[in-house]
């Protein structure tokens, strides 16, 4: 869901973009990756939205060729260099799938996602298949290479109870027997897909090595905006603070809660609409998100203005 607000305001001084981030390494990609430097597949769902997508890495030197190949031999992935990319030559190449919904949307009670595309969790985790998936590049000078990593179905359990109280962002993990992925798959649901052989393991008992923050703002430019606030709108949503904390109780214990930077909170411009999101993140780094929205940062009288807000209006 996108919540707008034309923020020209943003534009009132100079423009900055913060990333702010502290990582503990804990889930990293296959590196090396035989000839490459590192070669990673993922899956990453967002069980809030309801959405689950396919991400690969992998990277090189002076790449001109690049093939991803899956477990039954077939390629899925093929990028040449060409003209002045050819000069230059590729490096590190990541990629996501689109995101389809991972339920049938007819299903719902929201009327304007009927003609969306979706694919089941267990039409999606058919389509790609646990194994071994390779890599093949060739190299500005002929030379060639080849990685290859593993892609494993075992999916942690989305987070549960995200709260942000104006600077501190907490989040739990479910009850024992009622992890879930949200709107992908409730625990019954995923008890059945591991019954059939689906899922080797059922989420509610994959550990979460660990544990992804982003805090940012939640905005877009209204359709008939100038070019300026377009400009600005996209700017805002930039300004992201992102950190990722080890999922090891004994390194990071509860209560689970992060705080978010007050110098962060103040850049940001007055009645900025904002979003958190908090990913759960298995050693193979297949990763579950759950995500809350309508936050609105240094509020004002005016306040925020939420797509939800519009969506009332229009029916009054």
């Amino acid at each position: 869901m996108k919540h707008k607000q034309v923020m020209s305001n943003a534009l009132s001084g100079a423009a900055v973009v913060i990333i702010m981030g502290i990582t503990t390494t804990v889930a990293t990609a296959t590196e090396p990756c035989d000839d490459f430097g590192e070669c990673k597949v993922v899956i990453e769902l967002n069980t809030t939205d309801g959405d689950v997508g396919f991400h690969f890495l992998v990277d090189g030197d002076n790449l001109v060729k690049i093939e991803g190949i899956n477990p039954d031999g077939k390629k899925f992935f093929k990028a040449d260099a060409k003209k002045e990319l050819r000069e230059q030559f590729m490096t590190e190449t990541f990629v996501e799938s689109a995101e389809p919904l991972c339920f049938d949307p007819a299903g719902d009670d929201d009327e304007d996602n009927d003609d969306e595309d979706f694919v089941t969790l267990e039409e999606f985790l058919e389509r790609w298949s646990p194994g071994t998936y390779k890599f093949k590049g060739k190299a500005d000078e002929g030379e060639k290479l080849k990685g290859e990593t593993e892609l494993t179905h075992e999916i942690p359990a989305a987070p549960v109870d995200l709260e942000f109280d104006g600077s501190v962002i907490s989040w739990a993990v479910a009850d024992e027997g009622l992890g879930d992925l949200g709107e992908c798959a409730d625990y019954d649901e995923l008890a059945e897909l591991v019954s059939e052989g689906v899922l080797p393991v059922h989420p509610d008992d994959v550990e979460v090595a660990a544990w992804e923050v982003v805090f940012e703002p939640d905005v877009e430019a209204e359709d008939d905006a100038s070019p300026e606030e377009f400009a600005a709108a996209e700017a805002l949503g930039k300004l992201k603070f992102t950190i990722r904390l080890s999922g090891d109780v004994n390194e990071f214990p509860p209560p689970l809660a992060v705080t978010v930077p007050a110098k962060y909170l103040a850049s940001l411009p007055d009645d900025t609409p904002a979003k958190i999101e908090v990913g759960a993140i298995g050693a193979d780094d297949n990763a579950s998100f759950t995500e809350e929205v309508d936050i609105c940062v240094n509020e004002t009288v005016a306040g925020c203005e939420f797509e939800d807000d519009d969506d009332d209006d229009d029916e009054e």
